[in-house]
């Protein structure tokens, strides 16, 4: 029995201190996982960016906070690996952003679409004399002018009237064989006689004269052959002119041309026949309708552009020879192509490319060709689909971060299966400090440049740049897009190669000119 006691005893004891054991050891258990918790989220608060970058420079970095040369604050960025585990098998080059940070930086996407690119271009002309409508008087005979009724270059004339006398021999002289012929009544000699003062010219209302008379005109009278204004007048009373010497010259302005030119790119947008319109400074709101009546077959060796020919109705002579003015010709119809909004396209001068929004916050910048454009929208050639979504505002940041990396292909999406085998996806840096707030004002630079190319119908023109100090920047060559503030008269005399002196401001990730004088001309 006092056995079977210190047994039970035994037994007890040792569940006891076997029950003490396991607790403490699932104690310390505890501790060490609440230890690596809190050591892990400790490391995480205490997380150090790998760099600080440009929001619009991904190349300009610091090792600390601090301003871009634009002015705007500089990003925080913590690297591939800052995001879930699933990063490493997604797409290379695109960023991943939090809701609040596209709401933050204002991201606006549109959707690339099949449509016509309806066209215009947008150029300046000249109004001149329909030159198929001059009539250039010349004389047929030798002799002095004794009679001159109009007195000046562009003077009006009507049909019929009178505008200067001729005294010459040999019209006399046909004069005179003519009525001897009549009064022998000889039908042969007559006839020939006539064609001979026919031939000389000799106009029907002096033939009229002279058969009723029958006495010969020793100056001899000639009349306008149409109503219009005296383009040229090269003779004075008492000249002596001979067959070839241009007396004087009438235009008629109830038709005029317009020459006006179009950018060499532009060529394949125009053909004859095509309708245009055209207003003048003088009659602000008035429109005259027209048509392309001619295309020159050579382009402009100095300003590489391609004349073309307008023809305009004038009845009521408001138009006058060299007056400015401005046309817009309604371009060919296109086939329906790939369009994006303009400014969804980011052009570097070396690569043209756009972000696309992959969805879920996903976005990657793609290499686009770019084709035709108008004022709205651009044509893409290769590098997006229709129905492809694409960044339209902010896509300057959110391609900072994605072309670091990016392979700038197309990312083919097909479900979920394609994501297998992808590279790595870099996390957005978070800007929830940066808020629309905080941005800073809008930044502006002067700098000197030279002209590339101008594009009067898009208002773009790339120059060469030179260095802006105060960004520590250097020279560039770049895109700019002329400012609604520019008068058009000031831009339509913007050449290629000529030297400027402009200011220009950064708005929604375009850069702006906002005054502008060529060098040695008056400051604006």
């Amino acid at each position: 029995m006092r056995t079977f006691f210190n047994v039970t005893i035994s037994f007890v004891v040792g569940a006891v201190i076997a029950l003490a054991i396991y607790t403490q050891l699932n104690e310390q258990e505890s501790n060490t996982d609440m230890g690596h918790s809190s050591d892990a989220a400790q490391r995480q608060s205490k997380k150090t960016p790998l760099y600080w970058v440009a929001p619009m420079d991904a190349n300009f970095r610091r090792d600390k906070p601090g301003k871009s040369p634009m002015g705007m604050d500089l990003i925080p960025f913590f690297g591939a690996g800052s995001g879930n585990s699933s990063s490493q098998s997604e797409q290379a080059g695109r960023v991943k952003v939090s809701p609040n940070v596209v709401n933050n930086l204002g991201v606006r996407t549109d959707f690339a679409r099949i449509a016509p690119l309806e066209n215009t271009i947008q150029t300046v002309g000249y109004v001149g004399y329909n030159e198929d409508k001059i009539v250039h008087m010349h004389p047929r005979v030798e002799g002095w002018v004794d009679a001159l009724y109009v007195s000046t270059a562009g003077e009006s004339v009507t049909k019929g009237q009178k505008v200067y006398g001729i005294y010459s021999p040999q019209l006399v002289s046909a004069q005179e064989e003519y009525l001897l012929a009549k009064k022998r009544n000889n039908p042969a000699l007559i006839k020939a006689a006539r064609l001979r003062l026919q031939s000389l010219h000799m106009p029907k209302e002096a033939l009229l004269q002279l058969d009723s008379r029958n006495e010969v005109m020793q100056s001899v009278t000639f009349y306008a052959p149409q109503s219009g204004v005296l383009e040229h007048l090269k003779i004075r009373h008492g000249f002596y002119v001979e067959p070839g010497t241009t007396l004087m010259s009438i235009a008629s302005l109830e038709e005029v041309w317009v020459e006006a030119e179009v950018f060499e790119h532009q060529v394949d947008l125009i053909e004859e026949g095509l309708g245009v319109t055209m207003s003048v400074g003088y009659l602000p709101g008035r429109q005259w309708q027209g048509k392309l009546d001619y295309i020159y077959p050579s382009l402009d060796e100095t300003t590489r552009a391609l004349r073309v020919r307008l023809r305009f109705e004038n009845s009521e002579r408001l138009l006058k020879p060299n007056m400015f003015a401005n046309v817009t010709i309604e371009a060919k119809p296109s086939l329906p192509v790939v369009l994006v909004p303009r400014n969804a396209v980011i052009r570097t001068g070396v690569q043209d490319r756009v972000v696309l929004a992959l969805g879920d916050g996903y976005f990657k910048s793609i290499e686009v060709n770019l084709g035709r454009m108008n004022r709205e929208f651009i044509e893409i050639q290769s590098g997006i689909h229709a129905g492809d979504e694409v960044v339209v505002s902010a896509q300057f940041l959110l391609d900072s971060q994605s072309s670091i990396s990016s392979d700038f292909k197309r990312y083919e999406h097909h479900g979920a299966q394609n994501m297998q085998g992808m590279t790595d996806t870099q996390d957005m840096p978070d800007m929830n400090t940066h808020s629309s707030a905080n941005k800073p004002n809008i930044q502006q630079a002067s700098v000197r440049g030279v002209i590339n190319s101008v594009d009067v119908t898009t208002r773009q023109v790339n120059i060469s740049r030179a260095g802006i100090e105060k960004w520590n920047r250097g020279p560039a060559t770049m895109d700019f897009v002329l400012g609604s503030e520019l008068e058009q008269a000031k831009i339509n005399r913007l050449q290629e190669t000529k030297a400027i002196q402009f200011t220009f401001e950064i708005r929604d990730g375009d850069f702006v000119i906002t005054k502008l004088c060529v060098v040695d001309e008056e400051t604006p």
